[in-house]
């Protein structure tokens, strides 16, 4: 049974997710141009969520769906209080902005400045540029009886102009859109000093060479958020690669569900452009300028080491230290010496996972690559290894998410260019995403056939494994590799009654298996054995999942919930005996690794993996969680724990359902920071 008083609703918790990163931008012992990229991610959190989120409530809404969540809100009512949260974290964004990052840049010789605070050069400068590589970009759409309203595209930025024609008095709307392929903060060119102006400001200076003849009377800037979210009917679908390749051109034309519109515009104009978007008053948000922040992000990648992080290296995995990456043997034979647990950022992606699947792609002994695609990078190394194998004749299986959320349009093009090369792409099971992270090597040995394997936490994406923090195994264990064998010809054919043993696999037995093993441990604790749980989560959010940590507490098995994003469990929840300790950690780093760790009576389990504890993971996705063996490695695990839990790291306490964060000791000095502590922990290992 389910109750409501155990749960802070999903969308909340996203919004105290959002609120944490805030508090980082706002937090003046973090590097200055760290906090501009923490506002940037801010406001793109904020954007995912209305363009999914609030965009699914809003179906609902529209469907006139009047049940009540888990947490006890109707739609409605969760649409206002939504609403009344998403307006004020606005507004605390805007007064982190003005108030404090701007003139803190401005103080580190960092500006961001208006057509009036240019000097003569500087605007000799800008003029030059708007006329050589601005305004032959520009196409001003006008509204008149000939001209309809334009369409408007989801997060464009654009500015709304009124002209006047002189001769008729008679006054018409006009939109241009600023050039998104174009850079956001222009450089003066000061004598060297860094100062940038925005390009819309730069527009609305020139707006008389767009409207020759008539006059300007008025000009805001405004931005659209859309429903981004896919759908697509696997079942009445013959190509779900061509079916998607439609679907995302119909999803640039999905309903509107935000407008944010520059502050102290005319209420007329603003309720005209609100009309012609067929927006509800509601969702129309007034906010300071400028509008979209995620821009930030060029101005986080300014050549300043003084205002950021101090430069870290990864180090190599130490049991790959010496191993010839040109040499497939060497790398291989560092495998079947011992099974490698990975940790990322800190230890190196490239020397690791990458190797491991460039060497198989050229080594003449490896027969067949099998290999799973979230999500990957622009310049990918894995997709060329995987197109280098197939080329030489291996064969090579890609199983690609082509519905991977805002990443569709590139998986759609990798699943092209691998075909082309001749390798056999695979798209999963109908109906269910493949989240699972997973290679499989077969080589010929002189012992006969041996399988290699790689199970991650985190996607194949060499550029994100620099910031994500994740956990990875490579492996040779014929147990596990038969696992993957099985499961692999899952995805590529038919295997639907496959069993494991070093696996728990969604949808078919990790829900189970988990729920199971928690009723293991209360098991053990009325029995007077040791019991205790401790997750490391980005997400807790499964209701049969909450009530069953409930129950556990409740039976005296202690809870230690480590969660990064969304938890809708609540440490107040009704009835629960021991407290549950549920506590959070942002920071350079994203947190990124799922970490599940089971007492069980003194023979300690751990598990690591692809899922969360949602209700998407567990029974939407194919998802994949390896029991980890190795003594070394679990002392290892529990360490990240440990260290993560401990009260001496900077983090926040869920207390109730909110979040406080503890960053200072009781002395006033500062907690130490966890990600720091594994970086000077890292460069020991060295």
């Amino acid at each position: 049974m389910v109750h409501a008083e155990n749960f802070t609703d999903r969308e909340l918790s996203w919004l105290a997710f959002d609120q944490r990163v805030l508090e980082l931008a706002e937090d003046k012992s973090i590097p200055l141009l760290e906090r501009v990229r923490f506002l940037a991610i801010f406001a793109s959190n904020l954007d995912e969520f209305f363009m999914v989120r609030v965009a699914t409530l809003k179906d609902k809404i529209a469907n006139h769906v009047h049940m009540r969540n888990s947490a006890g809100y109707s739609p409605k009512e969760l649409m206002r209080e939504i609403s009344k949260r998403t307006r004020k974290l606005m507004e605390r964004q805007s007064v982190a902005f003005r108030d404090v990052i701007l003139p803190e840049l401005k103080n580190s010789g960092v500006e961001i400045v208006s057509w009036e605070d240019l000097d003569h050069s500087e605007r000799k400068h800008i003029a030059a540029l708007y006329k050589e590589r601005i305004f032959p970009v520009l196409t001003p759409l006008a509204v008149d009886p000939s001209h309809p309203f334009p369409y408007i595209s989801g997060l464009s930025l654009n500015l709304a102009v009124i002209v006047k024609n002189p001769l008729t008095e008679e006054e018409f709307f006009a939109r241009i859109k600023v050039p998104p392929l174009l850079s956001r903060f222009m450089s003066t060119q000061s004598n060297g000093k860094a100062r940038f102006i925005p390009l819309e400001a730069v527009i609305a200076e020139h707006l008389d060479t767009l409207f020759p003849g008539m006059s300007i009377q008025d000009h805001y800037t405004f931005r659209v958020t859309r429903n981004q979210d896919l759908e697509v009917d696997e079942e009445e679908s013959d190509d779900l690669l061509s079916s998607l390749e439609q679907e995302l051109l119909r999803r640039r034309f999905g309903p509107p569900v935000r407008l944010e519109i520059e502050e102290g515009v005319n209420p007329i104009l603003m309720n005209r452009l609100a009309h012609e978007l067929g927006i509800d008053a509601e969702d129309v948000i007034s906010c300071a300028t400028p509008l979209d922040l995620t821009d930030l992000n060029a101005l986080a990648d300014l050549d300043i080491p003084e205002l950021k992080y101090p430069e870290f290296r990864p180090h190599t995995s130490p049991q790959l230290v010496g191993v010839d990456p040109e040499d497939p043997e060497s790398f291989f034979r560092a495998i079947r010496e011992g099974e490698i647990l990975l940790h990322h950022p800190y230890e190196s992606f490239t020397t690791s996972v990458v190797h491991f699947l460039e060497n198989a792609s050229r080594d003449p002994k490896v027969l067949a690559i099998k290999q799973t695609l979230y999500r990957t990078s622009g310049d990918s190394p894995i997709i060329d290894a995987l197109i280098e194998a197939a080329e030489y004749g291996k064969q090579v299986l890609a199983v690609i998410e082509i519905r991977a959320r805002f990443d569709e349009q590139a998986n759609v093009r990798w699943a092209r260019k691998l075909e082309a090369a001749g390798v056999h792409v695979v798209y999963g099971l109908m109906g269910l995403k493949t989240h699972a992270k997973l290679s499989l090597v077969v080589r010929d040995e002189l012992e006969g056939l041996r399988c290699y394997c790689h199970i991650g936490t985190g996607n194949y994406n060499p550029k994100t494994a620099r910031h994500y923090e994740d956990l990875g195994l490579l492996s040779c264990d014929p147990e596990l590799t038969d696992d993957l064998t099985k499961l692999f010809n899952q995805l590529s054919g038919f295997a639907p009654q496959s069993t494991y043993s070093r696996l728990l696999v969604a949808p078919r037995t990790l829900r189970p298996g988990l729920l199971e093993k928690i009723e293991r441990e209360i098991n053990h604790a009325k029995a007077g054995l040791p019991s205790g749980i401790q997750f490391k989560l980005n997400s807790l959010l499964d209701e049969d999942f909450v009530e069953a940590l409930y129950h556990a507490a409740r039976h005296g098995v202690r809870i230690d919930l480590l969660v990064r994003g969304i938890c809708s469990l609540r440490t107040d929840g009704k009835g629960h005996g021991n407290p549950i300790t549920v506590r959070s950690v942002l920071g350079r780093f994203l947190e990124h690794s799922r970490i599940l760790h089971f007492v069980n009576a003194g023979k300690d389990e751990y598990w690591i993996g692809s899922a969360d504890l949602m209700h998407r993971n567990l029974d939407r996705r194919v998802e994949s969680m390896v029991r980890i063996d190795s003594p070394e490695h679990k002392i290892r695990l529990q360490e990240i724990l440990d260290l993560g839990l401990a009260d001496e790291i900077s983090s926040w306490h869920l207390r109730g359902k909110e979040w406080k964060r503890i960053s200072k000791s009781k002395d006033g000095s500062l907690l130490e920071d966890l990600q720091h502590s594994l970086i000077q922990l890292s460069m020991v290992a060295r």
